[in-house]
């Protein structure tokens, strides 16, 4: 199996372990990926050192404050309006200390990810986390990523350029996969199970999902996320993105990759092997633990997060998905399979239908139906270039912004 991700697999990055700290780059720092990785930096200096930053731009005051406390010697901005503020910040900042380069643009993140360092963290949202996904891989360094759309629109470029094992996942539930995969070997592995919180709404009809409302869906009852990703929890949409990116990351069909519904969130995901033995991976909700894996692995980090008490009387309950209140797992499948640019169709017109039910443009129920009508329409491209994908999600952006315009 052409596995990019498995711990029975070990990659040998161009830089090498130093006899110091290990140095890394983080993409998407102000966000929240960035914040709790850089918390885990700094309670273990010993072990990582931060070498260079980027953001969006939207919050220049937290990103002058990382550089300076993490003395990275190079800051990049996609948006260069944002420069002036930031320059000011890290002036005001530094004390007489010397400020660190600024790069500002869209490629700015993509000419990071390709610096001397060990690993690149890709904390971005989007699929813009794409192109600094490939310059990472294409550098020789370890990915560990949490950038999923990245995954998800490029697999084919992906798969194409990293070596086995050069990509170490952060997403709580792959993260999980990744470590229950190491009870066994490829051939025993009968099926992976994914499991999703169910977010809000997860014991409503499709009927009573009609009505829900903006603040409703932003509510998450366990992780404290970015609206998109909250809105994507609460379609279910995100939980789509997993299955395919499970399927690209460790090469197990379409048909052997479960979803279940487990509202504690504490077991992440499982995987079940040929015997009839499943092993979980469990722990408290906190993203620190799969960030800290991801940035010291094949080494875990001491106390990266609490771990489950024992000493309390606990319930784990799990339910099988209602696929007609949430279809968005099923049409993942489907864009799955047909593979090619789908994906990036599928993912683009999400984001798109996303902005117009946070703007109330488009009802909760209207963001799944619109994303999966812009699918059909679609006629997939197989083309390996990252235009003739990036051309794909353009056409799906602004279809989908017809469809929610009515």
């Amino acid at each position: 199996m052409n596995s990019l991700a498995h711990p029975q697999l070990r990659f040998s990055p161009t830089v090498k372990d130093p006899d110091g700290p290990r140095e890394l780059v983080i993409l998407g720092s102000t966000g929240s990926i960035g914040t709790q990785a850089i918390d885990v930096v700094l309670r273990n200096p010993d072990r990582f050192r931060v070498v260079a930053l980027s953001a969006a731009g939207g919050r220049v005051g937290l990103l002058a404050e990382q550089a300076l406390r993490l003395g990275v010697h190079t800051v990049a901005v996609a948006d260069p309006a944002a420069v002036p503020a930031l320059r000011e910040a890290l002036a005001a900042g530094a004390g007489g200390r010397p400020l660190p380069e600024v790069l500002a643009g869209p490629d700015a993140a993509t000419e990071l990810a390709g610096i001397e360092c060990h690993s690149v963290l890709n904390g971005i949202t989007g699929s813009i986390g794409l192109r600094p996904t490939l310059a990472a891989l294409r550098a020789g360094r370890v990915l560990v990523l949490a950038n999923k759309e990245s995954l998800i629109v490029g697999g084919p470029l992906v798969k194409a350029v990293a070596r086995p094992g050069q990509i170490v996942p952060v997403d709580s539930e792959h993260a999980a996969l990744f470590q229950a995969l190491a009870g066994g070997t490829r051939a025993e592995v009968r099926k992976l199970v994914v499991t999703a919180s169910g977010g809000p709404f997860r014991n409503r009809t499709r009927e009573q999902l009609a009505g829900v409302t903006r603040d409703e869906a932003l509510a998450h009852p366990t992780w404290a996320m970015g609206p998109v990703v909250t809105i994507n929890s609460a379609t279910l949409v995100n939980k789509g993105l997993e299955v395919i990116e499970a399927h690209l990351l460790y090469d197990v069909p379409f048909d052997r990759i479960e979803v279940v519904v487990h509202p504690q969130s504490v077991v992440h995901s499982m995987v079940e092997f040929t015997d009839g033995s499943t092993l979980a991976q469990a722990s408290p909700p906190d993203m620190r633990m799969p960030i800290a894996l991801g940035l010291g692995w094949p080494d875990r980090v001491p106390d990266a997060a609490p771990g489950c008490d024992w000493t309390k009387a606990a319930t784990w309950e799990f339910f099988p998905l209602d696929n007609e209140a949430f279809p968005a797992v099923e049409l993942a499948r489907e864009v799955g399979t047909l593979g090619g640019t789908a994906p990036a169709v599928f993912n683009a017109a999400n984001e798109e239908c996303v902005e117009a039910f946070l703007t109330g443009r488009l009802p909760f129920t209207g963001i799944v139906d619109t994303v999966a009508k812009v699918v059909s329409e679609h006629t997939v491209g197989t083309s390996l270039v990252v235009e003739d994908v990036l051309h794909a999600e353009t056409w799906a952006r602004a279809r989908a912004r017809e469809l929610a315009a009515g």
